[in-house]
């Protein structure tokens, strides 16, 4: 018999890839049902109005529509789209807008058609009065006095204001050798999924069963929503996420659509389809960041950080989605970032503007703390003439202090940030590249050394961190099954769309039984099918998601020794699992067939007391802190100051995410974060005009990086395991975002502080970085 190999640790290809590279994946969009109808939206034109009437007899008449509806017809129906975080005010929100527009994009009408081109022939026929009102676009300005009130009920523009205070910080400002002060602004972010949002929705009225299809990342959160929106019991609805072209947080939410197609095959009988388009995607989608952040550093002349103290003012927009208001808190609970600052407060103010609502992307909160600290890093380098490496270094919390206790009061599970550190300048030579730089600048080119040490919160689990409203907490499920043939069935409770779990999860079981891993099938994504699971957000699917897999796995282990003993007679505790044998641990030629213990649980001739037929597990996963991934970036930039391009001489990542079950799948992750946090620094932002209307609304004005304007990415890898859950690991969808931006930033900086230019905010667009020598150097 061949010897199985082991799968854990090595370059396994993606189990997935094939059905998406041949194109037999399916898609929501992919979904075809007899007598399916289509559903377009009618979206505001206006940032701020008054809705006067809506004349949608034109477009019920039109020969081919079922279904035309406004706001009034499905008020009494549908219930408002979720927010669960909490928040001092937190508004109604309609699936279809009533009496008001609050931002360019809001769905105010749905036509349902044979097509999708006869539905939107019916929308051009929709007629609706408006009466345009003055639009609120600049977050600071929103709590002006004169500002339009977007939401009359509360009188003001505010959402909350959370503060964090510490009488210390004011003292510890006072008593430093220089109090640094200076703003910082992470701009408003689209996601940009490769599939924008669709939904199916299908009405079973015999069994009473509605079905929807969703490109969600959270498909039982988002049941347990739809129920209560739809006024159904959970077991009446089947949610199922097929195949989901990208989410990076926006498709961790519950939205307007989704609600609207399932209440509209419930009316009509029929199924119904939403696709979305990729302007509405821009308009109507959550985007990410809108953060400033005005910060006071209390620091020494060693370099030595004492204290931090910051003010926010965070965009909103003009409704909460489902996690909207929760997502700038990790900004603050996180800005202290790898380094012992012992001081910290904060107050952050949420506003309401004219604009679609902020959540979750790629990071949600993470990166902006990142951007905080390193900044913060480097500012106090360039004050005090110091090393931007020595004074990380200098703050860094040691290795020696883990579990580590923070200023904001969380406690970090592992880490060694000199490692990481130590390593990236390694990789780049730091000082012979510092010393390039300086012969560079002697011949009038201007190179930047950039560098950012990060460390950020995944792995989301303990249920009191979310919020109460959340119909279920930060645990998660698994279920794993020994079929009759050997064949092993993995339910998972976690979504992956992307993160690759279906591979990764397959190397655990294959390696845990002795199997092959074409022996093993993970499922998830059915809410039918798989128990009831929390999803797959903040870099949590392994993290949470693979401790549920290995509990389920020992308890299915340890059943089938029991049935083993009593056929080899010998103590469960002395066998173990190889080459689709069970075995004696310290005499493997010992063994019986895998098969055989197999058939003796599903056939049960010769009952064994204590052991129920059949071999079947689940477990559910509580974790009792979070993780904390960390690493380094470095990049070495030139910047051309005619032009101001800036362009890529090197990238070197080194992340530490705990052990690598899947070295292969941790690149790619981490690839395709670098990509996202680059496309911040240098190129991407959302931009309304002063009347809330997007500017950005298509692909030729919001500028997603092409692979030439990446650099080649040169990565590696420390291991700090995690004391947090038994496979060790931290999580590492997030990583590369996080790191690179901040990262691009100082190197983009560093390059131009010849010019004596401290800060510019992102993106760093060629015309800006242009702008900024041409006016230094008109200064000097």
């Amino acid at each position: 018999m061949a010897v199985i190999p082991k799968f854990v640790g090595e370059r396994i290809k993606r189990r997935e890839d094939p059905r998406l590279i041949t194109g037999t994946g399916i898609y929501v969009d992919d979904v075809r049902l007899p007598g399916m109808l289509s559903a377009v939206v009618l979206r505001s034109p206006h940032a701020h109005a008054k809705i006067n009437s809506i004349d949608l007899s034109k477009a019920r008449a039109l020969k081919g529509v079922a279904c035309v509806l406004s706001g009034d017809e499905v008020k009494d129906r549908i219930g408002p789209v979720p927010c669960v975080a909490p928040a001092d005010h937190v508004p109604f929100h309609p699936v279809l807008a009533q009496g008001k527009v609050r931002f360019v994009g809001e769905a105010v009408a749905v036509a349902v058609a044979a097509t999708p081109y006869l539905a939107q022939d019916a929308i051009d026929l929709i007629e609706v009065d408006y009466d345009p009102l003055d639009a609120v676009v600049d977050p600071e300005k929103a709590l002006a006095p004169g500002a339009a009130v977007i939401h009359e009920e509360f009188g003001t523009n505010s959402v909350t204001l959370a503060s964090v205070p510490n009488p210390a910080v004011d003292q510890a400002l006072r008593s430093a050798d220089r109090v640094i002060k200076f703003r910082l602004v992470n701009q408003r972010l689209a996601p940009i999924p490769m599939e924008p949002r669709g939904a199916v929705g299908k009405w079973d009225p015999g069994y009473r069963q509605l079905t929807l299809w969703s490109s969600t990342q959270i498909p039982h959160l988002l049941r347990s929503q739809l129920a209560e929106m739809l006024k159904l019991g959970e077991n009446s609805i089947r949610v199922i996420a097929p195949e989901v072209g990208g989410g990076f947080g926006c498709k961790l939410n519950v939205y307007a659509e989704e609600a609207l197609v399932a209440h509209l095959s419930m009316t009509l009988g029929r199924p119904v389809k939403w696709i979305e388009r990729r302007r509405e995607n821009f308009a109507g989608t959550t985007h990410g960041r809108d953060q400033i952040a005005d910060l006071e550093i209390a620091a020494l002349k060693d370099g030595t950080v004492t204290a931090m103290k910051a003010h926010f003012i965070c965009d909103m927009g003009a409704y909460l989605q489902l996690l909207t208001p929760a997502i700038p808190g990790f900004s603050g609970l996180m800005m202290t970032g790898c380094y012992k600052i012992p001081l910290l407060s904060f107050d952050q103010q949420m506003v309401f503007t004219n604009k679609m609502a902020t959540d979750a992307y790629r990071g949600a909160g993470r990166p902006e703390a990142c951007y905080i600290a390193e900044r913060t890093m480097d500012l106090v380098a360039a004050e005090f003439g110091l090393d931007p490496a020595e004074v990380r270094k200098k703050n860094f919390i040691p290795k020696e202090a883990f579990p580590a206790p923070t200023a904001s009061g969380l406690v970090y599970d592992s880490g060694d940030y000199v490692l990481s550190l130590t390593k990236a300048l390694a990789a780049v030579d730091y000082p012979k590249v510092r010393a390039e730089q300086e012969q560079a600048r002697k011949q009038g080119r201007y190179l930047g050394i950039g560098m950012a040490s990060y460390v950020e919160i995944c792995g989301i689990g303990p249920s009191a961190l979310l919020p109460p409203k959340l119909k279920g907490g930060g645990w998660e499920s698994a279920t794993v099954r020994m079929e009759p043939d050997s064949k092993v069935t993995v339910l998972t409770g976690v979504s992956p769309h992307g993160q690759g779990q279906e591979t990764t999860f397959a190397q655990m079981v294959a390696d845990e039984f002795g199997i092959d891993i074409d022996d093993v099938k993970v499922l998830h994504g059915d809410t039918a099918v798989v128990p009831y699971g929390i999803g797959t957000f903040g870099s949590r699917g392994t993290t949470v998601g693979g401790p549920a897999l290995m509990m389920s796995v020992t308890k299915l282990q340890d059943k089938m020794k029991k049935i083993a003993s009593t056929m080899m007679e010998v103590p469960p505790d002395q066998l173990t699992f190889t080459n689709r044998t069970v075995a004696l641990a310290n005499d493997p030629s010992r063994s019986i067939p895998l098969q055989q213990v197999v058939d003796a649980a599903y056939g049960y001739k010769q009952p064994i007391p204590g052991v129920e037929p059949g071999l079947d597990q689940t477990s559910f996963y509580e974790p009792q802190n979070c993780t904390y991934p960390f690493g380094t970036h470095v990049a070495v930039v030139e910047v051309d100051p005619e032009t101001g391009v800036v362009k890529f001489l090197r990238y070197v990542a080194v992340d530490d995410c705990g052990k690598i079950l899947s070295p292969l799948l941790v690149e790619g992750q981490v690839h395709g974060g670098i990509a996202q946090g680059i496309a911040q620094a240098l190129y991407e932002e959302v931009v309304y005009d002063e009347g809330g209307q997007l500017l950005t609304a298509t692909l030729m004005d919001y500028a997603v990086p092409k692979a030439h304007m990446l650099p080649r990415f040169e990565l590696s890898a420390t291991v700090t395991p995690s004391p947090v859950n038994v496979l060790g690991v931290k999580g590492v969808g997030e990583a590369g975002t996080i790191g690179s931006t901040p990262c691009v930033v100082s190197a983009v900086l560093d390059a131009l502080a010849p010019f004596g230019i401290r800060h510019l905010d992102m993106p760093l667009k060629p015309e800006k970085v242009w702008r900024a020598i041409r006016d230094a150097r008109q200064k000097g």
